[in-house]
């Protein structure tokens, strides 16, 4: 007998009923079936083909026994040939699918990229694990400086050389050390900062920083960046203001507030009553930073900016914790549900 043509007879066969699928069983599984013919026949293959002949004789009554009991799995479903249900009623209106839930970490941070990406900024990324002189030394941060204690930075134990970086700000060092200008990038990323758990602050967060590199970049062009981006996250009539600051890698350096308004309790409450609340952090390139990436800051001047991921969401979804954004409490992610 044709052991080919038998394996192909099983893998065509459709069962689309219980007398069908009786019929496959008495053909391939009982013993009175093909098989039974099959190992009979052995007596007439010759000695040296014979090991060879049981061997396929085996793998194709596995292949029927396998395919006997998707067949019975099929009927018990309902099932027909066509791998339709023959007992469902489609006039009756569905159950509807679940579409999954968009965290509003990842929402915040996807309006964020596709904000700057309009104004042409690209994305760049870089390790989780920093050196001292991406982190800290090339930023410009004093041998001294408090972020570099313990109180602020995880230290990787077995070397001390080696951070959690505290900020993405080592991206742009990576991306400014590899790049020639003009240069204009966002870096968003998961940071780590030795701080205490609350209701506002967390040792593990996201930042969306971003940095522009070119000829006669001003202040004027980094304010106007920061206006933009504000109206386009908050609204077209949001007023922002920005005060003077200090950070070690930009000079002069200044804070962004956004007027948060005063029209209801909760908003004096976030806002101390001010009406104005800060966002983010921003200013000039220092020279320095610049000369660290050898780049020379007679001839390009640039802008840099950093903010939280969180503080944005929990602004613009009025979140009261930031805790919840770690807790993957279902009852919190369901109501940002066919977000996209």
């Amino acid at each position: 007998m044709d052991l080919e043509k038998i394996h192909k007879e099983i893998e065509e066969w459709h069962s689309g009923d219980k007398d069908k699928l009786e019929e496959f069983r008495l053909k391939f599984i009982s013993r009175k079936g093909v098989f039974g013919d099959l190992f009979s026949n052995i007596k007439n293959i010759p000695n040296e083909a014979k090991k060879e002949y049981g061997q396929k004789i085996n793998v194709l009554k596995n292949a029927a026994q396998e395919k006997f009991q998707f067949l019975i799995e099929k009927v018990s479903d309902g099932k027909s040939d066509a791998g339709e249900y023959k007992d469902t009623d489609f006039t009756l209106p569905g159950s509807g699918t679940d579409i999954g839930n968009r965290h509003p970490l990842k929402i915040a941070q996807k309006d964020i990229v596709e904000i700057f990406q309009k104004i042409g900024f690209d994305l760049s990324e870089g390790p989780e694990i920093e050196t001292d002189w991406y982190n800290f030394t090339a930023l410009n941060f004093p041998e001294n400086h408090p972020a570099r204690e313990m109180q602020d930075t995880f230290f990787v134990e077995k070397d001390p050389d080696m951070v959690l970086r505290t900020h993405t700000s080592s991206v742009q060092i990576r991306v400014m050390e590899s790049t020639k200008p003009p240069i204009r990038t966002l870096s968003p990323g998961r940071v780590y900062r030795n701080e205490a758990i609350s209701a506002r602050s967390h040792c593990v967060f996201y930042q969306a920083e971003g940095l522009y590199i070119d000829k006669n970049v001003s202040f004027k062009d980094l304010k106007q960046t920061m206006l933009y981006f504000a109206k386009e996250m908050f609204g077209k009539n949001t007023k922002i203001r920005l005060r003077p600051s200090y950070f070690p890698f930009t000079e002069p350096s200044a804070e962004m507030d956004v007027y948060w308004g005063l029209e209801t309790e909760v908003d004096k409450k976030i806002t101390k009553g001010t009406g104005w609340l800060e966002i983010l952090g921003c200013g000039m390139v220092d020279p320095n930073v610049l000369e660290n990436c050898n780049i020379d800051p007679k001839e390009y001047s640039g802008f840099a900016f950093g903010m939280g991921i969180e503080r944005i969401a929990l602004l613009k979804y009025q979140i009261p914790d930031i805790r919840l954004f770690t807790e993957n409490d279902t009852r919190f992610l369901k109501q940002f549900k066919s977000l996209i």
